[in-house]
């Protein structure tokens, strides 16, 4: 529980990082969209590389159920969920108009149904069916949402239900849809795969994913659609060539292709003028640094997430990373995760362009009595004479 707590941290660090470089001259501006705002981020990275009204607060409308399915996904990672665990469908769940699962009121459904006809069946009523076995009600569960929306740092999301049904107190952003989808695909790549599932068949209806991009383009593997009268047509997607994986959002086409072709659009242009680079790889050893008083003489330092950055293409030559440390002694004990300096990402002008947290990758408890001793005693004279 302490590692994913500790991996959970470095993760909202990672959110952190000064996301993107200068652009090159040689990148064009991005395409005009027929859409109300749209953002597209590389999710390796995450820097947004197209933000155009990002933080607008839109009514989210299905998008919302890529909340749904994550708190949920959270709940089985921290053992409080199984899979296997049957959901007894309320009478509301069963009620509950929009697009359906079709589960049955008194049926008992295993989460992992429910979970595919939430993902890829867009069920409303799978939806609160879930939301209520998790939390007791869906007004409970929204704000199980709302606290994960906070703790990944959604600043524009705010939710009331579980579905996207539309009230003025539920909206989101297309950059706030993004960092979520994001933390779905990093934080969660087990459940991830059932965003690319193309139909679900259940109670003997078979419909098909509303995702077209699923059938169109063979790099497309999530993630969730989303429509309302007031919302319009939206998508998240995220697609994934040669090693670099984009993620998409657009808010308020006119339609179903519309939404398809307009992100597509705006994925074609990340992958034809961008790169994803890692300089760190996550849990790497990038040095050894000294420690004073400690069982060991060193710690290894690393960084917690890959430290990585999306660069105009043929551009990576002009950037070079480098270890800055923190001032002063390191002296034992140290804990993991403890930060012990900083990594940077310089340009050929010299300024800083991206920086990341030089973290302890283990822990160095205090050594012995004459350890401490003699290291005191070199520390001592060290500081008298430099």
């Amino acid at each position: 529980m302490i590692q994913r707590t500790l991996a959970r941290r470095l993760f909202l660090l990672a959110l952190s990082l000064l996301p993107l470089p200068a652009l090159s001259d040689s990148v064009p501006p991005p395409p005009p969209l027929a859409a109300r705002s749209w953002v597209l981020m590389d999710a390796t990275s995450g820097a947004v590389l197209v933000d155009q009204q990002g933080s607008q607060r839109l009514p989210p409308a299905s998008l919302t159920k890529l909340m749904t399915a994550h708190v949920a996904a959270l709940e089985l990672q921290r053992g409080r969920l199984k899979e296997d665990d049957r959901v007894l469908i309320s009478e509301k769940a069963w009620r509950m108009g929009g697009s359906k699962m079709f589960v049955m009121v008194g049926d008992k459904v295993a989460v992992r149904d429910l979970l595919q006809g939430i993902i890829v069946q867009s069920g409303n009523d799978a939806s609160i069916a879930l939301a209520e076995h998790i939390a007791g009600s869906e007004d409970s569960f929204a704000a199980m949402m709302n606290q994960e929306a906070k703790r990944l740092g959604l600043a524009d999301t705010h939710f009331v239900n579980a579905t996207g049904w539309p009230d003025p107190n539920h909206y989101s952003s297309a950059l706030d849809m993004v960092k979520l989808a994001r933390a779905i695909i990093l934080e969660d790549p087990a459940h991830y795969a059932l965003y690319k599932e193309r139909e679900f068949v259940w109670n003997n209806i078979r419909q098909p994913n509303r995702n077209l991009l699923l059938w169109r383009d063979p790099s497309v593997d999530g993630l969730k659609t989303g429509h309302t009268e007031e919302a319009g047509y939206c998508l998240v997607a995220s697609a994934q060539r040669d090693g670099m994986r984009l993620v998409a959002a657009v808010f308020g086409t006119a339609s179903e292709a519309a939404r398809a072709t307009e992100t597509a659009k705006l994925l074609g242009y990340g992958f034809s003028f961008f790169e994803s680079r890692v300089f760190f790889r996550k849990g790497a050893t990038i040095q050894a640094v000294n420690v004073w008083k400690g069982g060991a003489r060193s710690v290894k330092a690393g960084v917690g997430s890959d430290f990585a950055a999306a660069l105009p293409k043929r551009a990576g030559e002009e950037y070079t990373p480098r270890v800055v440390l923190k001032d002063g002694d390191v002296v034992a004990p140290v804990a993991a995760g403890a930060q012990l300096g900083r990594v940077e990402l310089v340009g050929a002008d010299g300024k800083v362009v991206m920086q990341a947290p030089l973290v302890a990758l283990e822990a160095v408890e205090q050594g012995g009595f004459f350890r401490r001793m003699w290291d005191g005693i070199r520390l001592f004279f060290r500081g008298l004479f430099g």
